[in-house]
């Protein structure tokens, strides 16, 4: 260190600090970088708490997770708590718009022409236009394979049934579109169709 540089500190041997005789600032001891000498500036205390504070959070929390596995911190339980609410609030709320729709077959023309304007659209592709089934099941004959009440029918095309490429409705169509084109469905049954699928399910008798 210069003696230019010296003149403005005071330079106690036995501590590791010079004092800066200019602004009474204390710098460390050979702590010079290219002609800068670092300042000893202590961390406030709030700084200190803080992180203090960090440290008992992070052990507690360690101690909930790993010792009490404690459902709010195990990621498995938490995402499975999360689904069965999810699925409470579902099923209450399509508890709740079914109970409000009569489930019934329409006979009306307008509640008819808007099913077959449905099945046309969205059914069609899989049970054929005369509902004689191509990947799905034939509609008009005898045999069901999950029922065929209007309740069962519902439920299938509310949920589907993804293990047959069915694919559920429940967020396609209302509920009383669901039943429009569910009463137009019952309407082919009986029919003829130009190329019918074999019998599947078992067979039931006719409710309708």
């Amino acid at each position: 260190m210069s003696n230019e540089k010296h003149s403005n500190y005071s330079v106690n041997e036995d501590s590791q600090y010079e004092i800066d005789t200019l602004t009474n600032d204390r710098l460390l001891k050979d702590h010079s970088y290219d002609g800068i000498q670092e300042l000893d500036n202590d961390l406030p205390p709030w700084w200190k708490w803080l992180f203090y504070l960090t440290i008992v959070f992070g052990i507690i929390y360690l101690v909930r997770l790993w010792v009490f596995e404690a459902d709010d911190l195990v990621q498995n339980t938490e995402y499975k708590i999360e689904v069965d609410e999810a699925n409470r609030l579902y099923q209450a709320s399509t508890l709740s718009q079914n109970t409000e729709l009569e489930m019934k077959v329409l006979t009306d023309a307008n509640s008819i022409a808007a099913g077959k304007d449905i099945y046309d659209k969205s059914c069609a592709v899989c049970h054929t236009a005369d509902g004689g089934g191509l990947v799905g099941p034939n509609f008009t004959d005898d045999y069901w394979i999950h029922g065929n009440t209007m309740e069962e029918m519902f439920q299938i095309v509310t949920n589907g049934v993804l293990e047959k490429g069915m694919t559920p409705f429940k967020d396609q169509l209302s509920p009383q579109k669901r039943l429009e084109v569910l009463s137009y469905i019952v309407t082919l049954h009986g029919t003829t169709p130009a190329n019918p699928k074999a019998a599947e399910g078992d067979k039931l008798d006719w409710p309708y």
